[in-house]
């Protein structure tokens, strides 16, 4: 598939032993840094446009810095913030994150965590976070309303000045409070820092948005926390024991990073915050009321690392799944057919498919057609040299199917804008001179984009989405565009009005038309599309029911609200 930018990783630990205690136990000042830096590698998948990491020290003297940061852009952003990590920083409380943009800004400015200083330590507040918000506006607004000034329009640094806000109200209540009680000087001081309620912060805090997150920060006092959205769209596991607290996007890599077993690690549920005292002490709170649960799809299929234990069984079952329809595609002529995927993310539906076929009893012939050469940097300015340069990044085994005689049934785990399709897979696989090529998705048709957290957000870049509106100009429905227009412009709270396009073509018509629209000019081979069946994407991902990329079923308003403005967006451009 055609690579996505996605949600970011975090990685967070809390060392509850005094410093020393795991210099003298591992032989290292920086235990903590090392974990976090493994964390962080096994996370590279979710982010390579930039990396940052913080630390807190907690017993450091006035005049001392007890609050670091750093942070790097590029794919090797990791290695280069860890090469400046000095003894100095080595501190209790750790966090870490990488970074894809979503939004389309770029730079050392938008890298995480965000820093909001303060000569207070208790309003000191570092932020990072795996987000995406919809209604970034509304909270920008909110915060103008109260007099505040954001230096940068952008939801990261928007949250950290509304959340730094609150923060400052809570240390401000506790000020009073330890006034009240008669206390001065460093005792007034003693008291905020035992007494701050981050649980208050964060619910005053996310009660104003809606978005797809896991947040996490860091205090000057030592507070550390992590929340979930009350959807649960975005993920997170923890981990904890009487040395550490640790906190990650992904099960596995708190698994490999400290030689865990499925069973020690726990999800952080839809709406709930992990918060860590300065004390060590450690407690689950529910900040937001669950809501009905839109854990991501694309997370089982895609994103995550297929190293997880129950990720794993779900892919394989996304292609075990397929089996009928693509027997049907073949016309049940298994001996004349190769079985291969494309590298590298459908391997385990490869697997699931291949095993489905034998379960039936059928002897499948499987072989590594495609191969996924290094990522060519491109340095020419001229489209069409780019493009074929681009057509090159994959290859073929030649000499793997007989030519003419062999179908090629090949699996992919998603077809999105199918431009890889068209200038290279397509292209390459015809050389082989099959008798014909099934194209097979281990998810389901994608025709919304995505509004929490992944780049997705115009419904023209969906190869689905396109063949729809050319089989409606085709067919002279004029009408339909302009209802679902008329009803995205009134309406666009109520409903997903851009449903009703897909609502008179069936699956099969659709594919057809993406072939058409996708097939290189010359080709020889035929092609036929199979997807998964969005009953079968929830029957392989139980847990999983987030759907909105191939249902239009946003589970927040702000969602539904900007898949009709995409579908405004789109046609105003197109002049209809």
């Amino acid at each position: 598939m055609e690579q996505l930018k996605h949600e970011c990783g975090v990685a967070m630990i809390r060392l509850l032993k005094p410093l020393d205690y795991y210099e003298k136990k591992y032989g290292t000042w920086a235990y903590g840094f090392n974990k976090l830096y493994l964390m962080m590698e096994k996370q590279h998948n979710r982010g390579q446009e930039g990396a940052g990491i913080a630390s807190v020290s907690l017993n450091t003297e006035p005049g001392t810095e007890y609050m670091f940061r750093e942070k790097a852009e590029g794919k090797d952003a990791i290695t280069e913030i860890f090469s400046r990590v000095t003894e100095e920083m080595a501190g209790e409380l750790l966090m870490g994150h990488l970074r894809y943009s979503t939004t389309g800004k770029s730079g050392l400015t938008f890298v995480h965590p965000f820093l909001r200083r303060n000569n207070w330590r208790a309003k000191n507040l570092c932020l990072c976070g795996n987000f995406n918000m919809t209604n970034i506006d509304e909270v920008f607004r909110f915060l103008t309303a109260q007099g505040q000034s954001p230096r940068i329009y952008g939801d990261s640094y928007i949250t950290l000045e509304l959340m730094g806000h609150r923060l400052d109200r809570e240390v401000e209540r506790r000020f009073e409070e330890a006034k009240a009680k008669g206390l001065e000087g460093l005792d007034i001081t003693r008291y905020i820092d035992d007494h701050v309620e981050m649980a208050n912060v964060l619910r005053t805090t996310m009660q104003h948005y809606d978005g797809g997150y896991v947040m996490c920060g860091l205090t000057g006092s030592g507070e550390m926390f992590s929340v979930r959205d009350p959807w649960g769209i975005r993920p997170a596991f923890y981990y904890r024991d009487d040395e550490i607290i640790a906190l990650a996007s992904e099960r596995p890599v708190l698994q490999t990073t400290f030689d865990l077993q499925y069973e020690e690690i726990h999800e952080l549920q839809p709406g709930e915050a992990l918060i860590v005292r300065p004390n060590g002490d450690f407690k689950l709170e529910q900040i937001m009321p669950t809501q009905k649960l839109s854990a991501c799809s694309f997370e089982r299929i895609y994103f995550s690392r297929g190293s997880d234990r129950d990720i794993y069984q779900e892919r394989k079952r996304l292609g075990e799944q397929l089996t009928p329809a693509i027997l049907k595609a073949i016309e049940g002529d298994v001996e004349n057919t190769v079985f291969s995927y494309i590298p590298n993310t459908a391997e385990v539906a490869y697997y699931g498919m291949t095993d489905g076929f034998r379960q039936q009893g059928y002897n499948v012939r499987t072989e590594k057609v495609v191969w996924k050469d290094i990522k060519m940097r491109t340095f020419i300015a001229d489209n069409t040299e780019r493009n074929d340069l681009a057509a090159h990044v994959y290859d073929i085994s030649y000499g793997s199917l007989r030519t003419y005689e062999d179908n090629l049934v090949i699996i992919d785990d998603s077809i999105v804008r199918g431009t890889t399709l068209r200038e290279s897979i397509f292209k390459i696989l015809d050389r082989l001179h099959p008798k014909k090529i099934v194209m097979v998705s281990s998810s389901p048709q994608i025709r919304y984009p995505d509004y929490y957290g992944i780049d997705m957000p115009r419904l023209e870049e969906f190869c689905a989405f396109r063949a729809t509106m050319a089989l409606i100009e085709e067919r002279g429905m004029w009408q339909l565009i302009n209802d679902v227009y008329l009803a995205c412009k009134h309406n666009p709270h109520s409903e997903n009005h851009v449903r009703h396009i897909y609502e008179p073509f069936t699956v099969e018509e659709i594919n057809e038309k993406i072939v058409e629209m996708l097939r290189p000019k010359d080709m020889q081979a035929p092609i036929e599309l199979v997807f998964q069946s969005i009953e079968g994407l929830h029957k392989a991902c139980p847990n999983h029911p987030g759907d909105w990329y191939f249902s239009g079923h946003y589970p927040t308003p702000g969602g539904t609200r900007l898949v009709n403005q995409a579908f405004i967006n789109y046609v105003e451009n197109r002049k209809y």
